[in-house]
């Protein structure tokens, strides 16, 4: 280390509290909260002591946490700005003992002691390869959900098709124009455990049955729904859809009509979309009273801020040849070639090395971050707030009734 640190030297270091550094209290009931989470909270306190020590190190070292005491004060909300300052009160060699503490603008919601030992970095990356190499041998990489090895199950919403290496998927509710509702997500979360014990089946194909791809959630039955089950139905959903990125097959959606709502959340959940040209996209819930209950964070990464704020502030409809121009799909087909095209594409995949395609695949996945993957969390819970309220209920009885919603403005 080098000379100069001294008792009494602050770190300090700001932080805005996101959708990766909250917990969801109550996230079963009716009524919620997000709040800055304890963890995130004493981890910004531990890198305010690193701040601390930045400057005292020599090239090649680094500091580390050993212990950590913390009491949390006080809650705060989901974007709200936080900081913590660390101060040093006692130096025992490579060893610095801190006194910490955390504010956001108008508590003090934090405070508990830390020590951190200065090392080598070069000692410890190549104790830290030594267990890595052993901790690799015989290990395979994790799978979610939990495996089912065994046949698939009999679906009722659903008709599978397998082919080789190929599963096709039909979402099969062709009367409700395969809108999601309990037992489909039931469904799917069958589908995806049996994908997940079954690597061999390398690439998924997933299409509606008859004139549509999918209309979104089960809005009639979602006004069925207390305010409580539809926060675990919405969770369930985004957690199925999000597998999707960690499952060892690559996901093709093959868009033969309509992809609204949850539907369009389903499409743009998939790894590649083919769609035909008469399928249309919309993010529509905001004419029914609330916001997507998932999806945001994946749909600005793919389409951008602006197009997003205009699909789902708008709930406008836009054409296949649109949806192509903003970046939702990757090719657009006549009706007729949809399926074969989708086969060809999946044909290109299984020429591919397995493996590199599945860690390629999961490489560009997890660049995202872990905000991006977190972010249902929020959006549930705007959902949720909007769901119980009387705009959301006029907009389920418009739905209901097939026509033109009275919101209140308010």
């Amino acid at each position: 280390m080098k000379s100069g640190l001294t008792i009494g030297t602050i770190g300090k270091l700001d932080r805005f509290v996101d959708g990766s550094s909250v917990i969801h209290l109550g996230a079963s009931q009716p009524v919620g909260a997000m709040v800055f989470s304890t963890p995130a909270m004493i981890d910004l306190m531990e890198h305010a002591a690193r701040e601390a020590l930045l400057p005292f190190l020599e090239d090649g070292e680094e500091s580390v946490g050993a212990t950590v005491s913390v009491e949390h004060l006080a809650a705060t909300p989901i974007n709200s700005v936080v900081r913590a300052e660390a101060k040093v009160t006692a130096i025992d060699g490579r060893l610095i003992d801190f006194e910490l503490a955390a504010f956001d603008t108008q508590d003090q919601i934090g405070r508990g002691t830390h020590r951190r030992a200065v090392i080598r970095t070069e000692k410890f990356a190549a104790r830290l390869d030594d267990k890595a190499s052993q901790m690799r041998e015989g290990s395979v990489l994790p799978v979610s959900p939990q495996p089912n090895h065994s046949d698939l199950p009999p679906l009722k919403t659903l008709r599978v098709e397998r082919a080789g290496a190929i599963a096709t998927v039909w979402l099969n509710r062709p009367a409700k124009l395969n809108a999601v509702d309990r037992q489909m997500t039931a469904d799917l979360e069958e589908l995806n455990a049996w994908l997940a014990g079954h690597p061999d089946v390398r690439v998924v194909i997933v299409t509606g049955s008859g004139e549509a791809f999918c209309a979104g959630d089960d809005v009639t039955e979602v006004g069925t729904l207390d305010l409580a089950e539809a926060t675990r139905l919405s969770h369930r959903q985004a957690s199925l859809y999000l597998a999707w990125e960690k499952l060892p097959q690559v996901f093709i959606a093959a868009i033969n009509g309509v992809a609204f709502g949850g539907g369009c959340v389903l499409a743009y959940s998939c790894d590649f979309r083919i769609a035909a040209h008469s399928s249309r996209f919309s993010m529509p819930e905001i004419k029914l009273g609330w916001p997507p209950g998932y999806g945001i964070a994946q749909l600005t990464a793919l389409v951008g801020k602006a197009r997003a704020l205009e699909l789902c502030l708008t709930g406008k409809q836009i054409t296949s040849q649109q949806a192509s121009q903003y970046g939702l799909v990757h090719d657009l087909v006549p009706q007729t070639r949809l399926l074969s095209s989708a086969g060809e594409l999946a044909q290109q995949f299984l020429a591919q090395p397995a493996a590199a395609l599945r860690l390629t695949k999961q490489l560009i996945h997890a660049d995202e971050g872990t905000q991006a993957k977190q972010a249902y969390l929020a959006d549930t819970a705007a959902y949720i707030q909007c769901l119980g309220l009387p705009d959301a209920q006029e907009g389920i009885a418009a739905f209901n009734e097939k026509r033109k919603p009275r919101f209140n403005g308010k």
